[in-house]
């Protein structure tokens, strides 16, 4: 399956797959956080799309276009081709660069980065049904208290990922009583109790504990019992983007 991602201006923003690194994740003793499958798993299921220039933007707290202050980094003095003031209302909006187009019911899930914090500025979500859409869509943030941001050159301004999304109807959520799968509810058993157990030894102090410093389960994708679970995956590698002609 293909994602055409056709550009819509001379010089489109870089996109590339989602990168694991946060800032904040670095920030840890240990870089603890990258021991969170989930939390590296979320942000390289995807692909980011790059700021091709450093900017501030200052928003005053007005509902006006003009409520909002764009600086772009020297030497550029115009950023309106990639970012403005565009709905108003403490809204910062990005073109991607680029007219997305995916199979007949498959559809872009457009955002911010997953984990990526950015103080005073949040990012807005948006599916978009790319399997038709014969134009682009922007990316939007949004304010959330008069101030000051700022984008550095490289960091990502969106992150969209595929969604086979008329599917999501057929889902029937369904909420059961654990002791309706005695299996199940056995394993969850054996897991409560070892990870109550591992806590206790690290707070006590234990050598080996301390040595292992986290079980690691989840991440090899283990059971309790020692065996492998075959889908399991801990590192995606996504296909960077390729010109192709025609």
């Amino acid at each position: 399956m293909q994602l055409e991602c056709f550009t819509t201006m001379a010089e489109p923003p870089k996109m590339i797959p989602g990168r694991p690194e946060r800032k904040w994740m670095d920030g840890f003793a240990g870089r603890a956080p990258y021991r969170c499958l989930p939390l590296t798993m979320a942000n390289t299921t995807g692909w980011e799309i790059l700021c091709p220039f450093g900017f501030t933007a200052e928003w005053n707290g007005g509902a006006g276009v003009d409520a909002i202050r764009i600086l772009p980094d020297p030497p550029l003095k115009d950023a309106g081709h990639v970012v403005m003031s565009h709905f108003a209302y403490g809204t910062l909006t990005f073109h991607t660069g680029y007219l997305f187009r995916t199979q007949p019911g498959w559809a872009v899930l457009a955002g911010g980065p997953p984990n990526h914090v950015k103080h005073g500025i949040q990012p807005l979500t948006g599916l978009v049904e790319t399997d038709w859409l014969p134009f682009p869509f922007t990316m939007n943030w949004l304010f959330t208290a008069p101030g000051r941001i700022r984008f550095e050159k490289d960091e990502p301004f969106c992150f969209i990922n595929v969604v086979e999304h008329n599917r999501l109807e057929r889902v029937e959520p369904v909420i059961r009583a654990l002791d309706s799968e005695p299996e199940l509810k056995r394993e969850y058993e054996t897991w409560s109790s070892s990870r109550a157990e591992f806590n206790q030894q690290l707070k006590a102090g234990d050598p080996e504990a301390l040595k292992r410093s986290w079980q690691k389960f989840y991440f090899r994708g283990e059971t309790l019992e020692g065996g492998k679970v075959a889908s399991h995956v801990n590192k995606r590698r996504l296909k960077a983007p390729e010109p192709k002609e025609g």
